[in-house]
């Protein structure tokens, strides 16, 4: 009887042990918690993620097939308890940075995750590097802990097939027309160097960088992963092409110099004529104001009388007199 009181009470400090103590559980500052009872998450009701603003970031195509439900997340803190047939998935928040070019699958791919391959436009086989900012979404934790096996890999895969896409039909914006002080719109750039993709890419790399934010921004709904940057820092054509890349870009740069000192020569000679044209015209207003001043001056004598304006050409011609010191008059017949 002894005995069996004894291993009674070993059962019942083992299940205290066991279950009761280590059943307490704390939530770290940036990670977040969800709760499963028998392997099923805890639900916030019936929502789902289609009542969310998450459902704002995807097509109307895939709402239907992105649908998650909303689960219950335990935040920092504690402590928290769980009974045995409960489970808890802790996951960090933290934003983290990963080479963009990392194959989950094959760690060997693009050379052992360091350069990522694209195809452009012209049929070059560029190399590119760079990083992605990403973090798990608490918005969407389901989708991150259930509706995945890996999320991340998920995503990358997804990054790296818009990325080569976008390579390949990249196309630089049109510059914006530039008016001379001729008043004719004029652009810079050559249509020869529009045609060479590397350089259009290089040239407009930040956006290319917003324009992959921009459609990897339904990775939150769809995966639970927001990505916060991808930056791609480097493009690097093949060693073959890079020789006659960089002789075509310092012939265009030796063109658009004289290009624009061309236009920067004209814009002044047009300046400096109109300037001249000004000048002149203004002499001649001047030459003109005394003249038409002195016709008004007549017309309003002419108008009180001939007598008026005879004494008035009579008093100019002794004024004349006064100041000359030779005068010539014809003789009276």
């Amino acid at each position: 009887m002894l005995i069996s009181g004894s291993v009674l009470v070993g059962v019942v400090v083992w299940f205290l042990v066991r279950f009761i103590l280590s059943g307490f559980f704390t939530v770290d500052p940036n990670e977040r918690a969800v709760k499963t009872v028998l392997g099923r998450a805890q639900r916030v009701g019936t929502a789902t993620t289609l009542d969310t603003p998450l459902a704002d970031l995807m097509r109307p195509d895939e709402r239907d097939r992105y649908v998650y439900p909303q689960v219950r997340v335990i935040g920092p803190g504690g402590p928290y308890f769980k009974w045995p047939w409960e489970r808890v998935y802790k996951v960090s928040v933290a934003t983290e940075t990963i080479n963009m070019a990392k194959d989950f699958e094959d760690p060997t791919a693009n050379s052992n995750g360091t350069i990522l391959q694209a195809v452009t436009k012209d049929q070059l086989n560029t190399g590119l590097e760079g990083q992605i900012r990403y973090r798990v979404s608490d918005a969407n934790l389901y989708a991150y802990l259930f509706g995945v096996k890996n999320p991340v890999g998920h995503v990358m895969a997804y990054f790296v097939s818009v990325v080569r896409e976008r390579i390949a039909d990249f196309e630089a914006p049109k510059p914006p027309p530039i008016t001379g002080a001729d008043g004719h719109e004029t652009t810079e750039e050559m249509s020869a160097m529009a045609g060479i993709s590397i350089n259009d890419i290089r040239k407009h790399m930040r956006s290319l960088n917003e324009t992959m934010e921009r459609e990897c921004r339904s990775a939150e709904a769809r995966y639970g992963v927001i990505l916060d940057a991808s930056l791609i820092t480097a493009i690097e054509p093949p060693g073959e092409v890079e020789p006659a890349l960089a002789a075509i870009n310092t012939a265009h740069n030796q063109v658009s110099s004289d290009i624009s000192l061309a236009h920067a020569r004209a814009d002044q000679r047009i300046v400096e004529s109109r300037r001249a044209v000004e000048i002149e015209t203004l002499k001649a207003q001047a030459e003109v104001s005394p003249l038409v001043a002195l016709a008004e001056q007549l017309t309003t004598l002419k108008n009180h009388g001939p007598d008026v304006l005879q004494t008035y050409v009579r008093n100019v011609q002794l004024g004349l007199y006064a100041k000359a010191q030779h005068a010539i008059v014809p003789e009276k017949p």
